[in-house]
């Protein structure tokens, strides 16, 4: 298999262009991540495309949590809490490394929406309906054991509180890791490759696209049985390119993160407390910050870059200094954040927080078939759905069944470990130690790339990148040889989450990045120019 680099885009191009596949995924994040998988995986030829970068959409811009469903009990969907339960620990089980058991601390306070009683009964429940295994089950706290694990919190507040756990993940390497797992099963994935127009045949069914690799901007055909819309807050333009699809499916809210250092706000463990609105908001320390989130208002702006606006950030600095009285944070101490757009299937008249997060789908006259909806963590039966509707069309086609879901049993491309998590790290920590590498840096490739961090390792023995320390040298190296990064952002947001928990460096070394890739690309000096501006965009409005 050749590797998956950029470099070799045109061969990728060509198999999309002269091919016919079964399956056709437009989307890149990670619900088309995971039908790519699934197909894949059942037997069937499939493709994905995204016109922007893998998870570059919502799938990044996540709270990086991979939830046990505790939110949905607000809004009484048990079912919910219990499938995202399940899913949890399947997860968990095939990438353990990027699934990082995270305790949660859930302060009650005088006056609060949580009571006591009303605590313990919805902890209770959510153990029982999520299948919590028996040592991260809720633990209910006095006053004074809170005040002990968080003392930042309000002394004058605090009634008592409950500690629970959540899983913490990176949303993007999640993403990935599932498309490279399809990938090395023989699936074919490629950014920056936009579904321009649908192809239709005499019958009215929809066999392919009409794609733009939006890199060289060249146009070209890609034909395939079934055709999957998984544009997440992209579905409703997505569908109208087929003229039979239901218009305005989709309403946009969005959530803001903000990060500090953690010094500004040096919390002892996460927190998910509630605000004077009656809403829900994290706190979690991650890599030397504190990040912070999320609100929930209506979207009606731009969705490929929502914006952070003064308003949000105020308010989630009040909803941390009403929470934890001595913190005094200001939005001066903001370093980076993020927006994302939750595509939530419409449902008019109720308030955000409230609009279930239930995925739905449409299946239109021509054939297409398009998932709305949903969340991370539900990610895996989202993609069963979908691929059990097109196994019943090819059974009814020709009889021909491709069987159940096999998902739950594989490994994503990053959790194969040897023996155990830990004993491999300890490995990779020894051996990154003899290339000059601290316990500290191995450790975050590790938490990283998982069971990759070997070939990571490998690049510290090849001649290093100029001006860049062997920590960045040998990640860079491996993403353009490996990870199909193209642009600099692909690098320092989607595949390192640098550029949110580690934005000094980005500053520091940005120009030798950039200018390794125009080497690498052959970029022309205009180009390479763009990229550093790019870059500095994200540095201002991040």
């Amino acid at each position: 298999m050749i590797s998956f680099s950029n470099t070799n885009r045109r061969k990728f191009r060509e198999h999309l262009e002269h091919e016919r596949y079964d399956l056709l995924i437009i989307g890149g994040g990670i619900t088309g991540a995971g039908i790519l998988l699934d197909a894949q995986t059942r037997g069937l030829k499939a493709a994905l495309i995204e016109m922007q970068d893998f998870a570059q959409g919502t799938s990044s811009r996540s709270t990086k949590l991979i939830h046990g469903g505790l939110r949905y009990l607000k809004q009484l969907e048990l079912a919910l809490v219990a499938e995202v339960g399940r899913e949890r620990a399947i997860v968990h089980k095939n990438a353990p490394h990027l699934t990082i058991a995270e305790k949660m601390l859930l302060p009650l306070t005088k006056n609060g929406s949580i009571g006591k009683l009303g605590a313990w009964f919805g902890l209770w429940l959510y153990d029982y309906l999520a299948g919590v295994k028996k040592e991260e089950r809720r633990i209910m706290l006095s006053a004074d054991e809170v005040l002990k694990r968080e003392p930042l919190l309000d002394k004058s507040k605090t009634i008592g509180g409950v500690l629970y756990y959540e899983y913490r993940t990176d949303d993007a390497r999640l993403t990935f890791e599932i498309i490279k797992e399809a990938v090395e099963r023989g699936g074919l994935a490629l950014n920056y490759v936009k579904a321009e127009k649908m192809v239709v045949n005499q019958a009215g069914k929809v066999t392919g696209v009409q794609a733009q690799d939006m890199l060289s901007g060249e146009s070209f055909p890609i034909h395939a049985e079934y055709i999957i819309n998984a544009t997440g807050p992209w579905v409703d333009e997505t569908d109208a390119l087929d003229q039979t699809s239901r218009k305005s499916k989709i309403i946009h809210t969005k959530g803001v993160h903000i990060v500090i250092d953690h010094k500004k706000l040096p919390i002892r463990q996460s927190v998910y407390f509630d605000v004077p609105d009656g809403r829900m908001v994290f706190a979690i320390p991650r890599e030397g910050k504190t990040y912070i989130g999320t609100t929930d208002t209506f979207y009606s702006g731009d969705i490929k870059n929502p914006e952070i606006t003064g308003e949000d950030c105020q308010y989630l600095v009040n909803a941390v200094n009403e929470v934890f009285s001595d913190a005094a944070i200001q939005v001066g101490d903001i370093e980076s954040g993020w927006a994302g757009l939750r595509p939530l299937v419409r449902e008019e008249g109720k308030a955000p927080s409230a609009i279930s997060r239930k995925d739905e789908v449409f299946e239109y006259e021509s054939g297409l078939i398009t998932i709305a909806g949903g969340k991370l963590t539900g990610y895996r039966k989202m993609a069963e759905k979908v691929v059990d509707i097109v196994r019943k069309r090819i059974k009814a086609r020709n009889g021909k069944d491709i069987g159940p879901c096999q998902t739950a049993m594989v490994k994503l491309a990053g959790g194969k470990f040897s023996s155990s998590l830990e004993k491999d790290l300890a490995g990779y920590v020894k051996e990154g130690n003899s290339l000059g590498l601290s316990e500290n840096e191995t450790e975050r490739i590790f938490y990283r790339f998982g069971s990759n961090t070997k070939k990571v390792l490998d690049f510290a023995r090849k001649p290093p990148v100029n001006d860049l320390p062997l920590y960045w040298s040998i990640q860079l190296q491996y993403c353009l040889e490996e990870e199909l990064i193209a642009n600099a952002d692909d690098f320092f947001v989607r595949r390192t989450g640098a550029l949110y928990f580690d934005i000094g460096q980005v500053k520091k070394h940005k120009e030798a990045v950039v200018a390794y890739m125009a080497a690498y690309f052959q970029w022309p000096e205009n180009f390479k120019l763009e990229q550093l501006k790019s870059v500095d965009t994200l540095l201002v409005h991040c």
